[in-house]
Parts: C-alpha cells; structure tokens; sequence
C-alpha cells in the first residue's frame, strides 16, 4: 500500500538546506550572452561550486522592457544593469560562509567589471509555480519533445504537479559551441516539491546559469 501525508501548507515552513546567497554588486553593463563568461569567473574564485550538486548560478538580468526599451536579443550587445541588480548564486547552507569570499573581488566578465560586495542570504521562495528562464533543450527537439523530458525528469524526483508549460527559447555560446535553452514553467506545485524542485533544478550546467527555479514573477 502507498500512503502520502498531505503537506500542512498554511503552516508549511521551508528548510533551509539550500538558499540563496544574494551578492550587491557595482556594474554597468555586461554582454547579454554572459553565462559562460560569468560562471568561469566565479568557478575560479570557488573551485568547489561546480562540483556541489546542489549549487547553481543565476544569470544577471536587466529590465526585460521599460521606457520603450527592450532586452537586446544578441549575445554581444549590452545590458545595462540598475545599481539595485545583484548576483545571486544557490547553495547548500554550509557552503554559504566559503562562497562569501567573493566579497571584495573583481570579476572580468568579457571586458565587463563585476565588483563584489556584502551578501546576505534568503530562504527559497514558497510558491505552487515556478518557473526557469533558460533549462537546456536538444536543438533538434520540438516543443513537445522538450516539455515531455522535462515531465520525465519531474517524475523522476517524485514531484506532484498539473501544469508544465515552455515559453521562449535562447541560445548561448559556450566553448563546444551553441548551447540551446527554453523556458520552462512548472504550476501546481505542493510547497515541499517547489522547494525540493528549487533546491534540484532540472537538467545540466546548473553551475553554469541553467535549470535553475524561482517562484513565477519573481525578478533576478
């Protein structure tokens, strides 16, 4: 007999195995197409941070629109950042004191200076949908084809939810060449699978800015 026990909600509160450790940063622009860039810098300050499973790096995003301006489609043009946007990079609680050593660095991100300030860390968010900007897809696969391994990899980690949706593909350039991403959204979620999905991801090269998870409207 499978029996599971129905998850309080109203007074569910997330462990805090996995949080974010959100970094202030002074930057001006940097190249739309910088994950590559990006997480090569940071794995060079933290050699460990590729190797923990349950790390990952989130991309840095400027406005997508805002004054009649739109987020620049090419990898090589500029976003320009607010001094508000941080860096952000997922991690197991006890790797949250070795990862503030970024603090104080400069990173050199295609030209770009990054200068890393104070961190503080933050709780993984408690909501029933997700979402990922950029999850890997295999470039000869169709949407449908795409959104049925993510489903796979959702069962496979035993998650309860209703809806997966995808949304708007990009490409990346890495050293073995272009890198082809869809986003990807996750409804109906239990709080416990959210942040289990959360702490997880979805897919490969989650140290390198991908298959990462927020709560759907949130902004990084």
């Amino acid at each position: 007999m499978f029996w599971q026990e129905e998850i309080d909600e109203a007074h569910y509160v997330a462990p805090e195995n996995v949080v974010d450790l959100i970094f202030k940063i002074k930057c001006r622009t940097l190249p739309v197409d910088h994950a590559w860039a990006l997480s090569e810098a940071v794995h060079r300050l933290l050699p460990w941070f590729p190797g923990e499973s349950r790390s990952g790096l989130h991309l840095i995003h400027g406005a997508d629109s805002g004054n009649g301006w739109e987020r620049p489609s090419n990898g090589d043009e500029p976003l320009y950042l607010s001094r508000r946007t941080p860096l952000i990079l997922r991690l197991p609680r006890e790797r949250v004191d070795d990862a503030c050593s970024l603090t104080g660095n400069t990173l050199d991100i295609a030209g770009s200076e990054i200068l890393i300030g104070e961190s503080h860390s933050r709780s993984l968010g408690l909501a029933t949908t997700l979402y990922s900007r950029y999850t890997v897809a295999n470039k000869g696969h169709t949407e449908e084809e795409f959104l049925q391994s993510a489903i796979d990899q959702l069962q496979v980690l035993n998650l309860r939810f209703k809806k997966v949706l995808c949304g708007k593909g990009a490409t990346f350039s890495t050293p073995q060449g272009a890198l082809f991403t869809q986003s990807l959204m996750i409804a109906g979620l239990a709080l416990d699978d959210a942040v289990r999905l959360q702490e997880q991801g979805l897919g490969p090269l989650r140290s390198r800015g991908f298959g990462l998870f927020v709560p759907h409207k949130t902004v990084y």
